[in-house]
């Protein structure tokens, strides 16, 4: 599948200015015409997370299915779970177009989307439709940009969407929305985590995780700072991390100058470093989700090894067609066979030291 996508698919899809090719993919995904691949029930890449049993490690990143569109053909991909949003209270267009960009000699994308989605009501009466579905579908939440009260957004947030998520992750690390990364300094973080949790334990019915997910771009100072906040705040997880500011790896030149932040493999090693830095920080009982520029098996065991529970992706997808997720599960299944490790959580934290000792690149 994916051999015939870098034949065909790609090369039309990438005939398409990059906003609309990933607005047919969605369409593509919702027609059903995009075969799935078929379930693998392997014990040994089950991984137990904030107490949900994920099938396998690899999951969607928020980004893809901004408006929880297609969060099932995501899963019969083979992806362990998927990630919708980010969903923000009031609907909002984003930012000016163009703003995405690809970097093909660098397998990367820059945007500066600025959470355009549909708000909340329309992506919960989705969720709702398909509430009785297996599979892990969670929830990233945003604020709006012109919100007066960003706090009191995640708490909508929380409370809209309590019945059908899986998970929540609060978002306020997006490098497109003015102001939106103040958030992760530790006052207004201490304000958000007290208020998002609250409003998360006060709902009836199923206690739902609540993961953070933070910039690659935070100093050492910094990383301290919210590993200090989380201890004081009963949070579920982490997610590291989003996109960056920086243009730092990068091998070709054009698009390079575009503003945004850029995902995909030069992510790779900025990401993973602050990982395992944060898993140095946090300890090891707090579940980490690992995200930059996964694309392969390697790159996956790669991320658990410096401190991942669980990874996602995304840009790679773009790349490599709908087809990757199904070849990185298997490709995992078939290596921790080829090592007699029977379970893949046994490979996290194995590089974590490695991993931390490394500075972050410019």
């Amino acid at each position: 599948m994916n051999r015939l996508f870098q034949a065909i698919g790609r090369k039309v899809l990438f005939s398409f200015d990059p906003e609309d090719a990933h607005g047919l993919s969605i369409k593509a995904l919702k027609s059903g015409i995009v075969p799935g691949c078929a379930p693998l029930n392997d014990p040994a890449l089950r991984v137990t997370v904030a107490g949900l049993s994920f099938p396998n490690p690899l999951g969607m990143a928020a980004g893809y299915d901004k408006n929880a569109e297609v969060p099932d053909a995501l899963l019969k991909l083979g992806f362990g779970f998927a990630e919708v949003g980010t969903l923000t209270p009031l609907p909002q267009s984003g930012n000016p177009k163009p703003r995405i960009f690809r970097l093909i000699e660098d397998r990367a994308v820059i945007n500066r989307l600025g959470f355009n989605n549909e708000g909340h009501d329309p992506a919960f009466q989705r969720l709702t439709e398909r509430r009785k579905h297996a599979g892990i579908v969670g929830v990233n939440i945003g604020a709006n940009k012109d919100s007066t009260d960003r706090i009191a957004d995640y708490v909508a947030g929380i409370r809209k969407f309590q019945s059908v998520a899986s998970y929540f992750t609060v978002n306020i690390s997006s490098p497109n929305t003015p102001g939106l990364r103040d958030l992760q300094a530790r006052e207004s973080l201490r304000e958000l985590l007290g208020k998002v949790l609250e409003a998360r334990d006060a709902q009836k019915g199923v206690h739902r995780p609540v993961f953070l997910k933070i910039a690659p771009d935070l100093p050492e100072a910094s990383l301290d700072d919210i590993a200090a906040e989380i201890a004081l705040h009963p949070l579920d997880g982490l997610i590291i991390s989003n996109t960056t500011l920086s243009r730092s790896g990068l091998e070709g030149t054009k698009n390079a100058r575009e503003t945004g932040g850029l995902s995909g493999a030069p992510l790779f090693n900025r990401s993973t470093i602050v990982l395992a830095k944060m898993r140095q920080r946090v300890g090891s009982d707090l579940p980490l989700i690992g995200v930059g520029g996964v694309d392969s098996a390697a790159t996956a065991i790669a991320k658990i090894r410096a401190g991942a529970d669980l990874v996602q992706l995304y840009t790679s997808m773009i790349y490599a067609g709908p087809g990757l997720a199904g070849d990185i599960v298997k490709d995992l299944s078939a290596r921790l066979k080829r090592d007699r490790i029977t379970t893949i959580a046994a490979l996290r934290d194995c590089d974590v030291n490695e991993w931390a000792g490394e500075p972050l690149p410019a």
